[in-house]
């Protein structure tokens, strides 16, 4: 590093440091030892535009180590992303711009929220795909308006994590040439020396998943370290990992130890570490030097998306139905009146799984959505997630649509944010509900970011039969619930399928999850739009105040359906609630929620094949429940559906215990 370079380099350490110092916590160990890589990355290698955060070809930064956000929030200061020296002393507060890990949506610049270790390694390769899908559909000869690198700061935790060896793995198999991952080999973790849980080679891991290796002995060598960036870069049809060897701490009196990594150094080690670096004792200090270089820097990366905008105007000139499209692509619309046709919403009257209807929704909707990028994680024949006609993306073919994750699920929910945060893509993925496990962390980040991931859930309930209670959700609509902002969605018919779907691709904010059925279910006429209000009046009393109301999803609707006529010949009048959705109903005014479920009606009974948690609310003091509290059984599903209570005799007899 020559003097200047060096300062810079030596500001970001003190600033992350004293950053972590104010709030009196956070993580300075991996800022002071990887300082020298982010310089690199972001004044030498990366094409950004501190003017336009959000320009469209930006290589893109991804700190998978999100501990170490300091160094981020140092980078954006310096580099006039928005992240004022205020700003760095509000590190961690309330409101501040600057929390303990960064979020997408809520510092510009933050690229994706990672958070948990291993997801950023894995939100890299779906910004990878991203990357190849676009340019595969909109670059021609001598226009590449879509060419930008992805590159990923992680550490040992990142590569310890498992979601990280799914995401590498395909990343590998796809060849994605424009994914370079800097590996912080500092060889200590929270417990101490990485000998004590993480002695794998791991450039060897990742040679034989396909990957170019590459390694730098010595992580304050800018030279070293700008060059092996370069020798990634040269190679297009291999994703590149760079092992870079670091000192945690560097600097510091605590350098190399592991009460570097998540504590801060102490205020008599501040001053040391600058005497060390050679830095003024000011505190919050940018020489005038370093501020003068990185205005000229800034104003050399601005000069990135000015050619851009130069060229792409060239692009519209020559392809002007393609630069029309990638507009209406990067809008985040949809045909609205092709999604209000009768043509999407009509289905054949007679029986289908829901799985199948959404197979028939999903294909119905990619004729004019052409910017649907998902598949499944080696479900596709069973999830119905395959879009017909529009090719499937490998290694030899970027443009296809039809991802096929490998039994990954939680690198796909990863991925899939990815694809979404990207922009000009709306991502999908699929798999059976029970596995909605390995993707939770994934789902809960989709909804933390405000991203409309869909997520193809099926073989939702005991309905699965056979395969046992292995691969029978009990628990998993509650624990979809339950996460703040994310709608969940289970369809009784083909029309409340069609509404989940326009909602999936319209709201432009949440995720939402599909939970899909295996066995076939019945139409229904009186089914309707009124399903995007998440619950409405199915069948309605004769009666102005109905004697009991009976609310279900998905499949048990049908039993509510046909109890429904069963009270009838009692001479009960019974008000049925199909209530696909809890998360939009409880969106919708008091007066509607009302009108469905009147207050003065306390005879209640809610009916769904999975956990009873969260009906409370809808059925009150006075209600009742048919649910499944317990793990299911292998056996036939009919068979399973009699036994736990899910036939309309029982629906009958509960709904008329309620009436007194």
């Amino acid at each position: 590093m020559n003097k200047i370079e060096t300062n810079v380099v030596n500001t970001i350490r003190v600033l992350s440091a004293e950053t972590v110092q104010k709030a009196n916590s956070g993580h300075p160990g991996l800022p002071l030892g990887a300082a020298p890589i982010a310089y690199a990355i972001w004044a030498n290698q990366m094409k950004h535009s501190p003017k336009n955060l959000n320009w469209a070809n930006r290589d893109r930064f991804i700190l998978s180590a999100g501990h170490g956000s300091a160094l981020i929030y140092s980078l954006f200061h310096l580099f006039g992303y928005g992240v004022s020296m205020d700003d760095l002393k509000n590190f961690r507060q309330l409101d501040s711009l600057t929390p303990g890990h960064p979020e997408f949506g809520h510092t510009k610049g933050v690229e994706i929220t990672t958070g948990p270790l291993g997801q950023g390694i894995a939100n890299g390769v779906g910004f990878a795909m991203a990357e190849a899908h676009l340019a595969a559909k909109f670059n021609r000869e001598g226009h590449n308006v879509v060419d930008h690198f992805t590159y990923v700061l992680c550490g040992d935790g990142c590569l310890m994590e498992g979601v990280s060896a799914e995401a590498a793995s395909l990343a590998g198999t796809l060849g994605l040439g424009k994914l370079i991952v800097l590996y912080d080999s500092n060889s200590i973790t929270i417990e101490g020396n990485t000998d004590i849980a993480f002695t794998e080679d791991v450039n060897a891991r990742f040679a034989a998943y396909g990957w170019q290796t590459l390694e730098v002995a010595d992580g304050n060598d800018l030279d070293a370290i700008n060059a092996a960036i370069d020798a990634a870069k040269a190679d297009t049809t291999r994703p590149t990992i760079i092992k870079i060897t670091t000192v945690i701490g560097y600097g510091s009196a605590k350098a190399g130890k592991a009460s570097s990594h998540g504590e801060p150094l102490g205020a008599d080690n501040i001053v040391d570490l600058k005497k060390n670096l050679g830095m003024p004792a000011d505190e919050f200090f940018v020489s005038s030097e370093v501020a003068d270089f990185m205005a000229a820097k800034i104003a050399e990366l601005d000069a990135n998306v000015d050619a851009w905008d130069k060229a792409f105007a060239e692009y519209a000139k020559a392809y002007p139905d393609l630069a029309k499209e990638w507009e209406l692509w990067f809008s985040g619309k949809v045909d609205m009146d092709a999604l209000n046709s009768d043509e999407f919403w009509a289905f054949e009257d007679k029986p289908m799984a829901t799985r199948a209807t959404s197979g028939e929704v999903l294909n119905r909707l990619a004729k004019f959505v052409p910017n649907l990028f998902g598949g499944s994680a080696d479900l596709a024949p069973s999830n119905k997630s395959y879009m017909n006609g529009m090719g499937d993306f490998s290694k030899d073919n970027y443009a296809g649509n039809n991802l096929h994750f490998g039994v990954r699920e939680h690198a796909m929910g990863a991925i899939s944010n990815a694809i979404s945060v990207h922009g000009g893509l709306f991502a999908y993925n699929a798999t059976f509900f029970v596995f909605s496990d390995y993707e939770k962390p994934a789902m809960r980040l989709s909804a933390l970011m405000n991203q409309p991931v869909t997520y193809i859930l099926t073989h939702d309930s005991i309905g699965v039969g056979e395969d046992g209670p292995t691969h029978q959700p009990i628990e998993q609509l509650a624990a979809m619930r339950s996460i703040p902002g994310f709608v969940d969605f289970r369809p009784a018919d083909g029309t409340e399928t069609a509404a989940a779907w326009y909602y999936a691709v319209t709201n432009g904010k949440h995720p939402v999850g599909l939970a899909l059925t295996r066995q076939n279910l019945p139409q229904y006429k009186e089914s309707g739009k009124d399903a995007l209000k998440g619950a409405y009046v199915l069948l309605d009393s004769k009666k102005e105040t109905p004697d009991v109301i009976i609310i279900a999803s998905g499949s048990e609707v049908e039993l509510a359906y046909n109890a429904h006529a069963e009270l009838a010949k009692d001479g009960i009048d019974a008000r049925v609630v199909s209530m696909p959705s809890m998360s939009l109903f409880e969106m919708q005014s008091a007066e509607y929620k009302e009108s469905v479920l009147p207050k003065s009606v306390r005879a209640r009974l809610a009916v769904e094949a999975g956990s009873s948690f969260g009906w409370d609310k809808y059925v009150g003091l006075d209600g009742d429940i048919i649910s499944i509290d317990h793990f299911g059984a292998s056996a036939p599903a009919g068979l399973l559906f009699k036994k736990f209570g899910f036939t309309v005799e029982n629906v009958v007899a509960k709904a008329k215990a309620l009436i007194k």
